[in-house]
């Protein structure tokens, strides 16, 4: 074997100067050979991850659990202190047994609030269902359900639903307020999976439906409150008003699967 004399390796990490030893500057060699392997093959891992999915991952550090599959810590009931009765943590999800209605049932993660964010989580709905994702949501004995002051990203059996319903019902739907866009939203049969995304920000906020944007609007701008003043909230001055609040789940007498939900502040 030739004697390696005076070798010099040149890195993007460092310069690594090899002595009159064969057996450690081989060994210093896959040392190297490997450290770069691994830092390529995880910069490589991230891009994947970045870019693959439906929702961009910039450091899962950053990513909040509300709901680890296991445990319904953090929810309770609207208004409540303990989860109701109506929704349990099933086959690693989080599921409403469908007991409530209009009012009562409904749930939020009361461990903290939430200003600008970004939320998903998955969800499957029974057949015929109706449900909805709240946020902002204000807590207080003047209010008996969390629509009186949240928005809702409404979820709903669209093909299998028993009513005809307006497109601001439909599912993926700013509820009563903004329809979701028909020509981009994949609608899936009761019992699929499905994936959700809110992105609120004070000058934009966005629904995303199964890897699709289908709402787009612009908080308290004045077609907003055209929106909210001509319509259902229209007796409902506190509606869409809280600039931070809870993150809630609705009970409308369906059965409805939840799991993955996570949240990052903006």
């Amino acid at each position: 074997m030739a004697t390696l004399k005076s070798i010099e390796v040149k890195t993007g990490y460092k310069l690594l100067p090899c002595g009159n030893s064969d057996i450690l500057c081989l060994m210093s060699l896959v040392m190297l050979v490997f450290s770069i392997y691994a830092c390529s093959s995880k910069k490589e891992q991230d891009s994947i991850n970045s870019t693959s999915g439906e929702i961009m991952v910039p450091d899962k550090d950053s990513w909040i659990p509300l709901f680890n599959g296991t445990s319904a810590a953090g929810w309770r009931g609207y208004n409540q202190k303990t989860l109701p009765k109506g929704w349990v943590v099933e086959d690693g999800t989080l599921k409403s047994l469908g007991q409530g209605g209009d009012i009562g049932g409904d749930i939020v993660y009361g461990a903290m609030e939430f200003e600008d964010f970004e939320l998903y989580m998955e969800w499957k709905i029974s057949e015929g269902g109706n449900s909805g994702i709240f946020y902002h949501i204000l807590e207080s004995d003047k209010y008996k359900v969390p629509y009186e002051t949240a928005p809702e990203y409404q979820l709903l059996d669209d093909i299998g639903f028993p009513e005809k319903v307006e497109d601001w019902q439909q599912v993926g739907a700013d509820y009563a307020m903004y329809p979701a866009d028909t020509a981009k939203k994949k609608v899936k049969k009761a019992g699929e999976w499905n994936s959700s995304r809110i992105i609120f920000q004070k000058m934009n906020v966005e629904y995303w439906l199964n890897g699709e944007k289908v709402v787009q609007f612009v908080p308290w701008s004045k077609d907003w409150y055209s929106r909210k003043n001509s319509g259902k909230w229209i007796n409902m001055p506190d509606y869409g008003m809280a600039k931070k609040g809870l993150i809630g789940l609705q009970d409308h007498g369906s059965f409805i699967w939840f799991r993955n939900i996570k949240i990052r502040k903006l």
